[in-house]
């Protein structure tokens, strides 16, 4: 199998780079387009990416039969620990009376059955990017080939069936399998290991410059959210992924003086709970603390039952907000997340935390967020949650 030689640094090391489940479909679809429209049996496709990066993808399996034409292409995720790598992932192709190619799933990829979702309830758990990715590679093989007419492509990860019962996605309401994802179409890998020592490096960076407070969040949401809603210096923002224990540690050890954690509440939601590492592997209990903290706030039982059936938190929060307990809800939540990260916290760090959601804004912080926030406001710049309306 052909490799993708791409690499990427993390903590001293060098990672191969992979393909993603969206790549592979595409480039299954494009090798079972070009076999039913010219018989050619493609021992290998190229695709280009969403990233810039145009990939040749080894073509491992062909069949033909009236009307149809099918490839599979082997997912490689690199040196990621993907439950996915080495899955075989077909796309079987037909021609079809309208314009147009048509993405459809099959056996192993999983159906949606609850809102919230990159895709509808009914449809395949095949995320937009993906599907646009699909389409593309089929629709210029059908224009090389001349066709002009319609193409229905169906994925099938026939592994996927297995597979999905050691992911989230039943908790999700996927059934049935897995699903197709990718933004950029590669797999950029981080050991664990290596993402913890790339955040203490950085950490380590910013307090050899002399720095004492440092601003930490999640991710890109959350430097987004401090910057343009918060007007906060994110430039050297301390990006924790999902290991914000590790950083609350290191961070103590370095001897900051404090540490702001602006956050999205999907994330801080299990911080509440008192979960330090995030990821999706290891927790997902946004739905359960929600849950209790809503019926702190005098949320009755149907409205629990609710939010535990919710897929996303911003689905939960317009739940609450129609009860009207959202602010009483988040109130509570905050005071906890507050304690979890006071009770991890070195005596001598200052801990303090900001939620918000993209849909909701912000949603609360802990006591003292506010006199951590002015360390981090653009100068000459008032904090927004200070700011005061112009006069009418």
């Amino acid at each position: 199998m052909r490799r993708l030689e791409e690499y990427v640094s993390a903590g001293g090391k060098l990672l191969r780079c992979g393909y993603t489940t969206g790549t592979c479909a595409a480039a299954a679809a494009r090798a079972a387009t070009d076999l039913l429209l010219a018989n050619e049996l493609p021992p290998a496709v190229c695709i280009q990416t969403p990233a810039g990066i145009t990939v040749v993808v080894d073509v491992e399996k062909c069949e033909r039969g009236d009307g149809w034409a099918r490839c599979a292409v082997r997912k490689d995720a690199g040196d990621d620990p993907d439950v996915t790598d080495g899955v075989l992932v077909w796309a079987e192709v037909q021609r079809t009376s309208e314009p147009g190619v048509v993405v459809l799933g099959g056996e192993g990829v999983g159906v949606v059955t609850k809102p919230g979702l990159d895709q509808p309830p009914g449809n395949a758990a095949i995320n937009s990017v993906p599907r646009a990715m699909i389409r593309n590679a089929a629709q210029e093989s059908a224009n090389e080939h001349g066709h002009a007419g319609g193409l229905s492509v169906r994925i099938s990860i026939p592994a996927g069936v297995e597979l999905a019962k050691r992911t989230f996605n039943p908790n999700l309401g996927i059934e049935g399998g897995i699903s197709v994802l990718g933004t950029t179409g590669i797999v950029r890998p981080m050991s664990e290991d290596a993402l913890v020592s790339s955040i203490k490096l950085e950490l380590a960076v910013r307090r050899s410059e002399g720095m004492e407070h440092v601003l930490v969040v999640p991710g890109n949401y959350g430097k987004t959210f401090a910057r343009e809603s918060l007007g906060l210096d994110a430039c050297d923002a301390v990006v924790c992924s999902n290991y914000l224990g590790e950083t609350i540690d290191e961070a103590g050890r370095l001897g900051f003086t404090s540490l702001l954690l602006v956050g999205h509440i999907g994330k801080l939601a299990k911080v509440a709970a008192g979960v330090m590492n995030t990821h999706s592997r290891v927790a997902d209990c946004r739905a359960e603390a929600l849950a209790t903290h809503a019926a702190l706030a005098g949320a009755d039982v149907a409205i629990i039952a609710a939010l535990l059936e919710a897929v996303t938190t911003d689905a939960m929060l317009d739940l609450l907000a129609q009860r009207g307990i959202l602010q009483k809800t988040m109130a509570s939540l905050v005071q906890r997340l507050g304690e979890h990260l006071r009770r991890r916290a070195a005596d001598s760090l200052c801990v303090e935390a900001i939620v918000f959601s993209n849909q909701h804004g912000l949603l609360g912080q802990t006591d003292g967020a506010q006199e951590l926030m002015e360390r981090h406001t653009f100068r000459d710049m008032p904090s927004p949650l200070h700011r005061k309306e112009p006069d009418a």
